[in-house]
């Protein structure tokens, strides 16, 4: 069960829902590059569970421990290792799924995998659990990042059938990391009071609903990518539909750019600041497989959580005959909010790989 990503900056994450620690390995960083631990806290809170009624209730604190790869605050060449370990596991909730998998998630798949030896409590290396420590390499990335003059934030773009504004062509850092602010990581509040009604109406009835995100990357230098299969999307896709619960992920104007004409959907090409730009961002910021210079803009849809409080109908694994399937435990009614966070770890993690394996070290 390999869980590993990344050409120049190799990142692998470790661990279970239900085991000691979750972790992860990030090999190819830098030497000498500060890392502010406290902000790194700051950022990791914001997917922290038990918070509020819009999320499972298992408390952790989901403080990460360092192990390696830091002296004095600094990057010292060495992999950087670091866990979180788990502290309010309820594995008994977890004891019937080993014979009854949920629909809609990955019991029954590993089971088909790896058999009954899988460990699949709170979802095994299947849970979100496990986007935690991706959280602290993506946290890293973006603060190096930042020195090199690349932002990246993202907002939650919809739920059911509620939508939140639009990140504008030229989005502002700061305007980027404002989401991230606030209690609900939208940027009209009004907006995220209605998908707030919508998460909490599908918890009081004992289902889920599932939703977009939107995320850019501004800063990022014409030329990065290669084209064909090791493009800018391509790497991006891959990394992004590691994310638990991904199911669909869309660029710039995406799959709305089938029902556009040619002309709607070309970016007239001018000179802004002395470099050459585009007067809209219909291709999210990648022409092929590499970045023009503009914005990166996607979109990335996760399913509805699979466990709900419904009862669904299921099968026994060791009768092979249909069964009845309560779950219990703590669940998130929707994945999407607490998953904002998570996409800006993983897009800052790919966007550090391609500029360090291409050689942009440079302040852009």
């Amino acid at each position: 069960m390999a869980s590993e990503y990344g050409t120049a900056l190799r990142i692998s994450v470790f661990g279970q829902s239900h085991g000691a620690a979750i972790g992860v390995v990030m090999d190819g960083l830098p030497a000498g590059e500060p890392i502010d631990l406290e902000a790194l806290n700051g950022f990791l809170d914001r997917r922290r569970p038990g918070k509020d009624a819009l999320s499972t209730q298992r408390k952790e604190t989901d403080l990460p421990k360092i192990l390696s790869g830091l002296r004095d605050g600094v990057t010292c060449g060495s992999p950087l290792c670091a866990v979180i370990e788990n502290q309010d596991q309820h594995s008994g909730d977890y004891r019937n799924l080993a014979d009854c998998p949920r629909p809609g998630h990955a019991d029954f798949t590993a089971w088909a995998k790896w058999g009954a030896e899988v460990d699949m409590r709170g979802g095994g290396h299947f849970s979100g659990r496990l986007t935690a420590p991706l959280c602290i390499a993506g946290g890293i990335a973006l603060q190096i990042l930042a020195r090199r003059g690349i932002s990246v934030g993202a907002h939650l773009w919809s739920v059911g059938a509620e939508n939140d504004l639009p990140f504008p062509v030229f989005p502002t850092p700061e305007l980027l990391s404002l989401p991230g602010t606030k209690s609900f990581p939208v940027l009209d509040d009004a907006r995220g009071e209605r998908m707030q009604h919508v998460i909490l109406s599908a918890a009081q009835e004992g289902d889920s609903v599932g939703g977009i995100v939107e995320c850019a990357a501004v800063g990022l230098p014409a030329g990065l990518g290669e084209p064909m299969f090791d493009g800018l999307e391509n790497r991006l896709a891959a990394t992004l539909f590691g994310i638990p619960a991904v199911k669909g992920l869309e660029f710039g104007e995406g799959f709305g750019a089938a029902a556009l004409r040619g002309s709607e959907n070309n970016d007239p090409f001018c000179v802004r600041n002395g470099h050459v730009e585009t007067v809209s961002n219909h291709c999210g910021g990648i022409l092929g497989g590499i970045a023009t210079g503009m914005p990166l803009t996607f979109r990335i849809a996760f399913k509805p959580t699979p466990s709900i409080a419904k009862p669904q109908q299921s099968v026994s694994l060791s009768r092979m005959e249909p069964e009845e399937l309560t779950i219990r435990g703590r669940h998130d009614p929707c994945i999407a909010h607490r998953a904002i966070p998570v996409v800006e770890a993983v897009a800052a993690t790919v966007l550090l790989d391609l500029i360090l394996e291409e050689h942009f070290y440079g302040t852009v």
